[in-house]
């Protein structure tokens, strides 16, 4: 057997054989993009719950973002861009308030809604309320009869508060649900930017009111109340156009007019 040499051939071509495996070392691996699963469906950065939960999704998180949210809603911090206006756009806001044909204050506001006009001119308006209600009873009282005696009456400071920041806080914030409900455009800090602006007239007719002469004080608050109310109107309707919702401009229009009236029998009468 010594000098006999063996030949080891390519035997693969043969039938019955077995190839051989031969890697391939430029084979590429296929990345599949991650998928995250853990809410379906996509809400589009809203959250509207849970969705379908797989194993090992931490539900602890929903809770803490919850808490986070609610957390931002009862912080002042959240609003204090609310607060950052300079004096001339309030001015240029208290004049497009003044139109009530315009129908533009939503342009107006866009880059930078406001919630200093909605405190401001409130409060403004409640004190006006208070002090001219009182002055305006006694030039009354006197006109009718000298002798009469007269006293501050304190009540009508709450009288005011209660009307005057209910309404501009409930108000647009029914309009905001509603909306919402309906499927229409809705943005809270836009609708109470708007209604506290639209009363920035009854704080002017307020000091007219003080003419002791009931016809004329009529004319004067129904004038007043048309004027903010086709302001509220007209831009509501310009803020949502489009949708079927007609029945909420109507309705908002005649909320501004019940108030006027209100001011005028509860303060003026």
């Amino acid at each position: 057997m010594e000098g006999e040499s063996y030949t080891i051939s390519n035997t693969s071509h043969l039938l019955g054989s077995v190839p051989a495996v031969i890697a391939d070392e430029k084979s590429t691996a296929h990345n599949v993009p991650y998928a995250s699963m853990q809410t379906f469906p996509l809400t589009n950065g809203v959250d509207k719950g849970h969705g379908y939960q797989i194993s090992g999704t931490p539900t602890e998180a929903f809770g803490q973002q919850s808490t986070s949210y609610w957390r931002r809603i009862f912080s002042v911090s959240s609003y204090t861009q609310y607060f950052n206006v300079d004096t001339d756009a309030v001015v240029n806001r208290l004049m497009s308030s003044l139109n009530p044909v315009g129908g533009d204050f939503f342009n107006k506001i866009d880059a930078n809604p406001d919630l200093y006009g909605l405190i401001w001119i409130s409060t403004t308006l409640v004190f006006v309320l208070a002090l001219l209600g009182n002055i305006a009873t006694y030039l009354t009282q006197k006109h009718v009869d000298n002798t009469t005696s007269w006293s501050f009456d304190v009540s009508f400071v709450n009288a005011a508060a209660w009307c005057i920041y209910g309404y501009v806080i409930v108000v647009p914030l029914a309009y905001y649900f509603f909306l919402q409900y309906m499927g229409s455009n809705a943005n809270l800090i836009r609708f109470w930017c708007m209604w506290g602006y639209s009363l920035t007239i009854f704080i002017m007719s307020s000091f007219l009111l003080l003419v002791p002469v009931g016809i004329l004080r009529w004319i004067i608050i129904i004038l007043t109340g048309v004027a903010s109310a086709s302001f509220v109107a007209l831009n509501l309707r310009s803020f949502i156009d489009g949708n079927d919702v007609s029945v909420a401009v109507i309705a908002a229009f005649f909320l501004q007019i019940a108030l006027a009236v209100f001011i005028k029998v509860r303060f003026f009468a």
